[in-house]
């Protein structure tokens, strides 16, 4: 059997826990390797040697610093088939699916070649008499990312980058579940120049999150996952006084005006609704029509649709639409959950529960389902599903729609299809959620903008990649400096405004 290990000081690194969790092959169900789980004092010894690499690292001017992240972009892209096999056999996601998670990972490396203007302080001549200030932006030290199963490649990429290019040394925990691509991608970083000790790459449970949040060196964490996680690694980090960006759940509305091209829209929704089986959290998995008209219109495009959709595995070709979820335990919470969707009357128009597929027969795959008339105090509405789950909320007025996403717990993203720019520009302007598409079904902004979503999809002040990573990922520094001319008149005791 396999076994999978750390990545410390530029190498493979051993576990000596003992402790290892499985990792399943989704879609024949097989454990196909395992990974060793780290202890507290392998964690520990990772953040001091991190530390020690980093005050070179640091003090590495950020043209250097931004030469290494270009070499990287060059070496992702040159791995790019191997990174997104990796992805695929271990996560499930089809082929162009996976290479679509390393792409946009990848385009936030690009953004972070841009470091040293982004890292910029400001500069104020003659603030006084013979008195100039100015800011610098410096790195934290030794910081970490906490990053999800459902996008093994991007998101640990969107905690990596900045934080590197910024000057400071990262220690990354990867979900146990699909750890191979974060240490493919530590790799490719020390070939394109990182030095050793800079990204170490430590394999955990609770236990190696608990360590990360008590270790008084590590001074930011970064975190996507659930939300109680999500809360709960926020007010742990606060608490030992640690910067903290942690994104959980959500429940994406879309809203359908009845002037929109339902076509389209319906095309949209089968995208964002089933792509990656719905494991995302830019997902849209909740549907309003506005109008008796526009639902039963919007219903009628979507079903032949969805019946159309090919489930398999990554292996089977290009034409695949999604793969298998990521466990057995998430199909089964699935599964629960469209029970009590139909137990609490909601119309289930397309019913996935007894989809099989031969030849995986106990492989993680879940059949699309669709519900129509859901309303907001059913389960199916509440939580965050995590699967091929669409469900059709009918809503008699656009006041109504965009109340049903604004009442919401989540605020991660959401979109409207409308040709009518006057409700466009209401929706935007109004909408109490971070992240907005019109006539876009997945609103995940480009790497030179920032993502974070709002209410229980956010904690912390900063998103996700952008210019706000970098002012995470930094500190900020003001001098004042006076450099006096002429004969020096004694010193003074009185404090003088700059006049």
């Amino acid at each position: 059997m396999k076994e999978i290990h750390h990545w410390i000081d530029g190498k493979e690194y051993k576990g000596t826990s003992g402790r290892f969790s499985d990792v399943f092959n989704p879609a024949t169900g097989e454990v196909q390797a395992r990974l060793s789980l780290a202890t507290k004092a392998e964690l520990d010894h990772a953040v001091e040697r991190a530390a020690e690499a980093q005050v070179k690292w640091g003090a590495t001017n950020p043209q250097r610093r931004a030469r290494v992240m270009m070499e990287f972009v060059r070496l992702i892209n040159r791995d790019m088939d191997k990174l997104a096999e990796a992805l695929s056999s271990e996560h499930g996601k089809t082929f162009p699916d996976a290479k679509g998670d390393v792409q946009r990972g990848l385009e936030v490396i690009e953004f972070c070649v841009g470091a040293p203007h982004l890292l910029k302080g400001e500069f104020t001549d003659s603030a006084g008499p013979g008195i100039d200030m100015y800011s610098m932006r410096q790195p934290l030290g030794v910081v970490a990312g906490i990053t999800p199963f459902n996008f093994p490649a991007m998101i640990p990429l969107w905690k990596m980058g900045p934080a590197l290019a910024a000057g400071n040394a990262m220690i990354l925990k990867p979900s146990e579940r699909d750890p191979s691509v974060p240490l493919m991608l530590a790799a490719l970083l020390q070939e394109a120049g990182l030095p050793d000790g800079i990204l170490q790459v430590v394999n955990g449970d609770k236990n190696s999150v608990d360590a990360i949040l008590d270790n008084p060196t590590v001074q930011a964490v970064g975190f996507v996952g659930s939300t109680p996680i999500a809360q709960y690694i926020y007010e742990r980090a606060a608490a030992t006084g640690k910067r903290a960006q942690c994104f959980g759940g959500a429940k994406n509305h879309m809203i359908i005006m009845p002037d929109a091209d339902l076509d389209q829209a319906a095309d949209a929704l089968v995208g964002a609704g089933y792509g990656a089986a719905g494991e995302r959290c830019m997902a849209i998995s909740v549907a309003v029509p506005v109008g008796e008209k526009t639902a039963d219109a919007l219903i009628e495009r979507l079903v032949p649709r969805i019946e159309k959709l090919k489930v398999g595995p990554w292996t089977a070709g290009d034409d695949v639409d999604y793969g298998p979820v990521v466990t057995k335990a998430a199909k089964e919470n699935i599964l629960r959950l469209v029970q009590t969707g139909v137990d609490q009357g909601a119309e289930l128009v397309i019913d996935g529960r007894d989809f099989h597929l031969q030849g995986y027969e106990n492989g993680f795959f879940v059949g699309p389902h669709l519900f129509d008339r859901v309303t907001p105090d059913m389960d199916i509405y509440k939580t965050e599903i995590f699967g091929p789950v669409l469900s059709t909320v009918r809503a008699g007025s656009y006041e109504e729609a965009i109340g049903l996403a604004m009442s919401h717990e989540y605020g991660n993203g959401t979109a409207i299809y409308t040709r009518d720019g006057d409700t466009a520009r209401d929706f935007a302007s109004r909408i109490n959620i971070g992240m907005v598409g019109i006539n876009v079904p997945i609103p995940v902004p480009l790497a030179y903008h920032t993502f974070g979503g709002w209410k229980k999809s956010g904690f912390g002040d900063l998103n996700q990649h952008g210019p706000d990573a970098f002012r995470f990922y930094t500190r900020t520094k003001t001098v004042t400096a006076r450099w006096p001319s002429g004969i020096k008149e004694g010193g003074e005791f009185n404090f003088r405004a700059m006049d």
